[in-house]
């Protein structure tokens, strides 16, 4: 059984890039790398850019989708299939929790554009 406390991390904030490689996925969303490979054959909406080699690069969706994901199965306790059929019937409405995500990082943006300005 997963430990309620060890899920609901405060997940560092996703910097302003473009691209992300399989590592700094997985220390954004604090998932191993093989569950991200996983994850990608189980929900059709994760699909990384592959390049040369098979390198995957992930782009701030992914990340935001991965997040969501995660906290489908680990926070919310969905099944793998139970979070699938959550987010295909979600993909029309705007999930809340993204939301938060998304506000979170805008406020450390503008906090760290705020201290720029204060020097």
């Amino acid at each position: 059984m997963l430990d309620p406390e060890s899920s609901k991390v405060e997940l560092p904030p996703i910097p302003g890039k473009r691209y992300f490689t399989i590592g700094e996925v997985s220390e954004l969303c604090q998932v191993k790398t093989h569950v991200l490979r996983y994850w990608e054959q189980e929900f059709p909406q994760l699909k990384p850019v592959k390049r040369r080699g098979n390198r995957r690069y992930y782009q701030r969706h992914d990340v935001l989708m991965i997040r969501q994901i995660r906290s489908l199965l680990y926070e919310q306790g969905f099944t793998i299939g139970g979070a699938r059929q959550q987010l295909s019937g979600e993909e029309a409405k705007q999930d809340v929790n993204q939301s938060h995500q998304i506000v979170r990082q805008l406020r450390v943006e503008l906090e760290e554009i705020l201290h720029i300005l204060k020097r």
